[in-house]
C-alpha cells in the first residue's frame, strides 16, 4: 500500500481533482459559510437604511468577472427590493450594461413583479467618460444623462423627475472588477460628496481597497467568499429567498454559495494530499529510506 501511495501516478491525482471539482458542480453543493464582518457590515448598511431610500448601483464589470461579481450584484439586487429601496441602476464599463438588464428583467421582473420601471427602479444606462463621469454625478447628473437607457427624457420618469445630482442618493452600490471603480467612486463620489458607499470587488482588487474602509467605504466584498457571506446573511434574514420555489430566474438566490462548495472540497483534498505526501516522507525516513 505505502509502495503504491508512494508511487502514485500524478493522472490519478489530476482525476481526483476533477471530481472534487465536477461533483459539487453538479450537485448544486453549497455548506454554510462563515459569515465574515466585512460581509455583515454591508449587509447592515443597506439593512438600515429606511424602507424606500434611494441606492445608486453602478455595475463596473464585464463579463470576464462575471463568474466572482455577478453573484453579489444580484444579491445587492434583491436585498435593495426587499427593502422597497428606489434603485438607480449605471455602468462605468461598456459590458456592464447587459448585467444591469438582466438585473431588472430576470431578477427585479420576475421575482418582483410588483416593481415597476420609473418607479421603483430605472437605469442611466453606460457612460463613457471613467471618473469623469463621477465627478459630473455628484455635481449635475441630468447634465450628463438627459435619458436613461430606454432613451426617456428623466424629467419625465418619477423617480429622477426631481433628481438634481448623485448626493440625492442615500447609499451608492459599486461592484467593480478594476479602473474605473470602487477607488474611482471612493475619489470623486463619496469623499467630496459625503455619500455612503459600501462596494464588491474581484479579489485582486481587494488590498488595494482595504485601506479606504470603514470610512469612506463602509463595507467591502471580496471575490466569490464575500458574496457568499452576503448570500448567507441575506438569505438568514429574508427565509423566503432561500426557497427553491421563490427562485424564478436562472440566477440562484444561492449562487455564490454553490460556487464555494467546488473550492471547499478541492482546497480539502489538497490539504489531503498534502499530508500524505508528508506522512510517507517521515514513515520512509524513519525507515532509512530515501
Amino acid at each position: 500500500m505505502m509502495n503504491f501511495l508512494r508511487n502514485l501516478d500524478r493522472r490519478i491525482v489530476f482525476l481526483l481533482m476533477g471530481l472534487a471539482v465536477a461533483v459539487p458542480v453538479l450537485l448544486r453543493a453549497s455548506f454554510p459559510e462563515h459569515v465574515q464582518p466585512m460581509a455583515r457590515s454591508v449587509f447592515e448598511e443597506i439593512e438600515a437604511l429606511p424602507d424606500g431610500s434611494k441606492v445608486l448601483l453602478s455595475f463596473d464589470f464585464d463579463p470576464g468577472s462575471q463568474g466572482e461579481l455577478l453573484p453579489m450584484a444580484m444579491a445587492f439586487t434583491r436585498h435593495c427590493a426587499e427593502k422597497k429601496h428606489k434603485m438607480y441602476f449605471m455602468c462605468l464599463w461598456p459590458l456592464g450594461e447587459p448585467f444591469v438588464e438582466d438585473a431588472m428583467n430576470v431578477v427585479l421582473g420576475l421575482e418582483y413583479p410588483q416593481l415597476k420601471y420609473g418607479t421603483d427602479y430605472v437605469s442611466f444606462g453606460y457612460k463613457p467618460g471613467n471618473e469623469a463621469v463621477i465627478k459630473n454625478c455628484i455635481v449635475d447628473l441630468k447634465a450628463l444623462f438627459i435619458t436613461d437607457s430606454r432613451k426617456t427624457d428623466l424629467n419625465k420618469i418619477p423617480m429622477t423627475a426631481n433628481i438634481v445630482s448623485a448626493k440625492a442618493m442615500d447609499l451608492i452600490i459599486n461592484i467593480s472588477a478594476g479602473d474605473p471603480g470602487t477607488k474611482q467612486w471612493v475619489q470623486y463620489a463619496a469623499t467630496p460628496g459625503d455619500i455612503p458607499l459600501v462596494a464588491g470587488c474581484t479579489g485582486v482588487q481587494a488590498p488595494l481597497l482595504y485601506p479606504y474602509v470603514p470610512e469612506p467605504l463602509r463595507g467591502l466584498l471580496a471575490a466569490i467568499k464575500g458574496a457568499a457571506g452576503y448570500e448567507q446573511v441575506l438569505n438568514e434574514a429574508y427565509p423566503n429567498l432561500a426557497e427553491p420555489a421563490i427562485v424564478k430566474s436562472k440566477y440562484s438566490t444561492t449562487a455564490a454559495l454553490q460556487r464555494m462548495g467546488p473550492q471547499f472540497v478541492a482546497h480539502l483534498l489538497m490539504v489531503g494530499l498534502i499530508l500524505l505526501g508528508n506522512i510517507i516522507y517521515f514513515v520512509d525516513k524513519k525507515g532509512g529510506g530515501r
